[in-house]
């Protein structure tokens, strides 16, 4: 039987190298075929799923040291993902130790999650791509996720190769049709299954109710309405079919350049203030079009700005902030820290690091997002202003910068229903193209950006900076960018509402019949079990004190920040006016050309912002009121789970923050069992008790990448990195002091 082998690294053809060492001599393998087939492990397939090719008896390598370990099984591609099923699996299948998911397995690859792939000839990596004349003796494959799998093929047959390989390529890499999705199939297929509460009551902002019932949380509905003008996508197929306005915009105006050039409401603070977008019209080279356009958004801008009392201060992303190709280059930098092929090459990147951290300028990209959110922070809430996102299309940067104020102002967008809700409502109803921003149709690898990426990085920064603010975990937050490249859920799948809604029905069939029902990624009860969803929620959570009715009479509706901030009088219109020699500046920057200046000064943007930042930071923190992050140098940090989490040496085993996690969870289940002696001494009913994550309590293999470090297997490598060992001395110096035993002490 063909079990765990360590084979070399060299070419198919080639003899091996003398340093080859295997535990299975290559004439065996084929003669024990049948005997594999009986011990190979069942392929799961989801409703809809079909096999298009596979290849037997590929080795599966775990990269360790300088060999190469491996498991031998079988490799098979479908219409959803490419699975390896390898001789050992049941060896994994260990609840108390593994953070499952129930879509994909630890060795399945969503065709969607795909990023790179790679062969190896004679030694010498290529990428992969196209029609193949060679096929390689190995297979790498990078995906989004930053997983990395090697697959040697030295010992599978001609043709398994050529079919497992050219398969791989075409449905990972050639360019679909929508309709081609797996989405598709998988909702067809499962329409009988029921689905348990698949709005998990986060407010998804399909219908006027929702918006209505938005506007009156927030207090928005005395200065804006909702409105149906875009109702079957009539007017516009960008916006969402329903969305909100200043109560005093003209519902015509609205149809005049089909949602072009209108502020569409985002969110209200509680002192009155709110947080608007609006896109750009058309670019106009005519003259006479140009000053109707001039006149349009003339009368836009006084529905808006009302001075005295309606201050608007405009921010314009498209030209005063970051660029899309920006993000786009710093990530493709970034990411490549941590696509690992082997051991050997982590240590020899480890002394330079830091300095290939820095030069990707990622980190800074986020801090550049944190700080443009705390500036229109401190406009709303200390002096009271409205503010205007300009963008072109306002669904990229306008998304990622919204959505941050409301996390930072709103407390209830830190539970976890409120934060779905704001996905829904600032990315998925505001038309961010989640389908071209993650390139699942492989049709243009320009248009890939990950602005939603990079907006939960910004998110995990305030998370893990205020941990007891927030409902939901940083586990939350990286199985959440999973979801992206699963194609089951709607949520992340289309560009548009309305791209959604014209797709939704079934080809070949009457106009009758039932549109499909896609589910959507809130439903976590489809990817895991309770036991495994309880990883989701913080268990350290600051709930809101509930206040008596007594208390709630005596107290006068504010912004709970506003009694601890010092608050700066309102400014008084300018004495030019907003609305005569500015608008035509920030007219012309509406009509496709760019403009340098803000209309405030950048000195006194920057008194403002510093005095509002040092002022809240001095103070204890509410954390149901304001939310503020650090964002000196030091405390923007890597989100180590989601980036390092398949890296085995950067894992800190019982350290690092689930190590402290742990002992809290301890205390509190002391405290709890106390509170119950005492509840049952005064015959009291027991008040309900934050229920501490299990696994957390019971794993005896915590690491500082826990859940998703149970997976792996522990690197042996030395402390010492590779690039540091020719310091100690030559090679053979080397080789006879390889088992010397050397004290570290406690590291």
């Amino acid at each position: 039987m063909l079990g765990k082998g360590v084979v070399g690294g060299g070419g198919g053809t080639k003899a091996p190298k003398p340093s080859f060492v295997s535990y299975v001599r290559p004439e065996e393998i084929h003669t024990n075929e049948k005997e594999v087939t009986e011990k190979e492990v069942t392929l799961h397939l989801l409703p809809g799923e079909q096999l298009l090719c596979e290849a037997s008896t590929v080795l599966k390598y775990v990269q360790e040291d300088s060999c190469q370990h491996g498991v031998y099984g079988r490799l098979v591609c479908t219409d959803f993902k490419i699975a390896f099923l390898g001789d050992d699996e049941s060896a994994l299948d260990n609840d108390e130790t593994q953070f499952k998911n129930k879509v994909i397995g630890e060795n399945d690859i969503t065709l969607h999650c795909v990023d790179q792939i790679y062969g190896v000839f004679d030694e010498k990596k290529k990428t992969l791509f196209g029609q193949l004349k060679k096929y390689p003796e190995k297979l790498i494959i990078h995906c989004k996720d930053l997983r990395v799998f090697q697959f040697c093929l030295r010992y599978t047959k001609e043709e398994e190769v050529k079919r497992i390989v050219s398969g791989i390529i075409h449905h990972t890499q050639a360019p679909k049709l929508l309709k081609r999705l797996f989405l598709f199939s998988y909702a067809t297929a499962a329409q009988n299954n029921t689905v348990t509460d698949p709005k998990n009551h986060t407010v998804m902002f399909d219908t006027l109710k929702d918006w209505c019932w938005e506007l009156e949380r927030t207090k928005g509905n005395v200065k804006y309405k909702a409105v149906s003008v875009n109702e079957g996508y009539k007017v516009c197929e960008r916006l969402p079919a329903y969305f909100v306005v200043p109560t005093a915009l003209p519902e015509e105006n609205v149809q005049r350049f089909q949602g072009h050039g209108i502020p569409i409401w985002c969110w209200s603070c509680h002192n009155g203030s709110a947080l608007l977008k609006m896109s750009a019209l058309p670019k106009e080279q005519d003259d006479g079009i140009l000053q109707i356009q001039k006149s349009f958004l003339d009368g836009i801008y006084k529905t808006i700005h009302r001075p005295p009392y309606e201050i608007v201060k405009t921010e314009d992303l498209s030209s005063n902030f970051l660029s899309l190709q920006e993000i786009q280059t710093a990530y493709s930098k970034f990411k490549q820290l941590f696509l690992i092929d082997n051991s050997t090459e982590f240590w020899d990147t480890d002394i330079k690091w830091f300095s290939l951290l820095e030069s990707s300028s990622w980190l800074d990209i986020i801090r550049r997002c944190l700080k443009k959110a705390i500036e229109i922070t401190e406009c709303m809430e200390a002096q009271n202003m409205n503010v205007l996102l300009l963008e072109e299309n306002a669904s990229d940067l306008c998304c990622l910068i919204s959505s941050l104020v409301q996390l930072m102002m709103d407390p209830h967008c830190r539970t976890r229903t409120g934060f779905q809700s704001l996905i829904q409502k600032e990315w998925v109803m505001g038309g961010h193209c989640f389908l071209d921003r993650c390139n699942h149709l492989r049709q243009n690898d320009k248009e890939e950006v990950p602005v939603f990426l990079l907006f939960l990085d910004c998110v995990w920064q305030l998370v893990h900076q205020h941990p007891p603010a927030f409902e939901f975990t940083e586990t939350y937050l990286t199985v959440l960018s999973d979801s992206l490249y699963i194609p089951i859920f709607s949520t992340f799948f289309f560009n548009s509402p309305h791209q959604k809604a014209t797709n939704m029905g079934r080809e070949g069939q009457d106009t009758q019949s039932k549109p499909l029902n896609l589910l959507t990624v809130w439903d976590w009860s489809v990817q895991f079990e309770p036991k495994a969803q309880m990883l989701l929620k913080n268990p350290l959570y600051v709930e809101k004190p509930k206040l008596d009715k007594g208390q709630r009479k005596g107290m006068r509706f504010k912004h709970q920040r506003q009694l601890s901030l010092p608050l700066t009088q309102s400014k008084s219109s300018p004495k030019r006016g907003f609305f005569r020699e500015e608008t035509d500046h920030l007219i012309k920057n509406l009509l496709g050309k760019r403009i340098s200046k803000l209309i405030n000064s950048s000195d006194e943007l920057q008194d403002n912002f510093r005095e509002f930042y040092d002022s809240w930071h001095s103070k204890s923190t509410d954390y149901h009121g304001l939310l503020l992050p650090h964002i000196e140098g030091p405390e923007i940090k890597v989100w180590a789970q989601r980036y390092l989490r398949w890296i085995p040496e950067a894992q800190i085993l019982g350290g690092g923050q689930v190590a402290t996690m742990s002992k809290l969870l301890e205390m509190m289940e002391e405290v709890q069992s106390l509170q119950e002696k005492i509840d049952e001494r005064h015959h009291s009913q027991q008040a309900p008790q934050a229920e501490a994550p299990c696994l957390l309590r019971n794993s005896a293999r915590l690491s500082s990448l826990f859940p998703f470090a149970l997976l792996q297997r522990h690197s042996s490598k030395p402390i010492l990195p590779t690039s540091g060992w020719k310091a100690l001395g030559d090679e053979d110096d080397l080789a006879k002091r390889e088992d010397e035993f050397v004290d570290l002490g406690d590291v």
